[in-house]
């Protein structure tokens, strides 16, 4: 397996996963979304909400939030050795306490570990009018977004299927796949059409260059060809300031490795079990 990057930064990766089946490229999307453990606000202790938002509503805007989240400091609440108590090692804990009239910002929520802070400072919670104020305490665990969607890392995480396109020899050159193409990825050459640099891995797929050359009446098939690379796909992911992409990704392929340990060692144990029965 090789995975290859074509953009690496904070937020967002777009790489090229070679040698892999479609069932590993699609646990490795769902380990990014939902495996990957975060911090987010779980416990809200309100003091005064007279605003025109239920405690639930308002409770349930600041669990959606994305909290920075350092997994060397922080740990899951049933890990932890106060009992699941809940301790500086295991909660971050926040307040915010705000009059109107103003917008309630993420920024207003004042983090008691500054490395635990909003990822986004602009995130709209709440407008207050007059008279209006908000004074809580809130306390964020760490967990993943298998318990609850708050809990993921990712915006956007998905990959298609690496586009292989073949044009032969009987191409006449006549340009229909090239205007139907809504991508551009196809280009005129002398000697016929051909893909454009750079282009290739933004092909869809939808084959409305094939139906174009068929309707151009050269013969019974198509001069283009358009098909999946089934061992190769594409990434796109996004995450949402919890945690760098990268160690999302790593993360991610972390937990796939521990349960491939862990299966083989419960079929290990099968295997030896299943031997000492026909020794004895």
């Amino acid at each position: 397996m090789d995975i290859a990057f074509a953009q690496l930064d904070e937020r967002v990766a777009k790489f090229v996963l070679s040698g892999a089946s479609p069932a590993f490229a699609n646990t490795f999307r769902r380990a990014m979304i939902s495996e990957v453990p975060t911090l987010a606000i779980e416990d809200v202790r309100i003091y005064d909400n007279t605003s025109v938002l239920f405690d639930e509503m308002l409770t349930h805007r600041l669990g959606l939030i994305p909290l920075r989240t350092d997994l060397k400091r922080y740990a899951r609440k049933d890990e932890c050795t106060c009992d699941e108590l809940g301790c500086p090692v295991c909660t971050a804990t926040y307040t915010l306490s705000v009059e109107g009239p103003r917008t309630v910002y993420s920024r207003d929520l004042i983090p008691q570990d500054p490395e635990a802070a909003p990822a986004e400072d602009e995130i709209p919670i709440i407008k207050l009018a007059s008279d209006q104020k908000i004074v809580l305490e809130a306390h964020a665990v760490v967990s993943t977004g298998k318990e609850h969607a708050k809990w993921q890392p990712t915006i956007v995480c998905g990959f298609k299927n690496y586009p292989v396109i073949v044009i032969d020899e009987n191409c006449d050159g006549c340009g229909m796949c090239i205007e139907e193409c809504p991508r551009d990825v196809l280009e005129a050459v002398q000697s016929g059409v051909k893909v454009a640099e750079g282009r290739l891995e933004l092909c869809s797929m939808c084959k409305l260059c094939e139906k174009a050359c068929l309707a151009g009446g050269i013969g019974d098939t198509s001069a283009i060809h358009i098909r999946a690379d089934e061992s190769r796909f594409i990434f796109v992911v996004e995450g949402d300031g919890s945690l760098p992409v990268r160690e999302i990704i790593e993360r991610a392929l972390q937990y796939i490795q521990n349960k491939s340990d862990d299966l083989v060692e419960v079929l290990t144990e099968i295997t030896g079990e299943g031997a000492d029965e026909e020794v004895s």
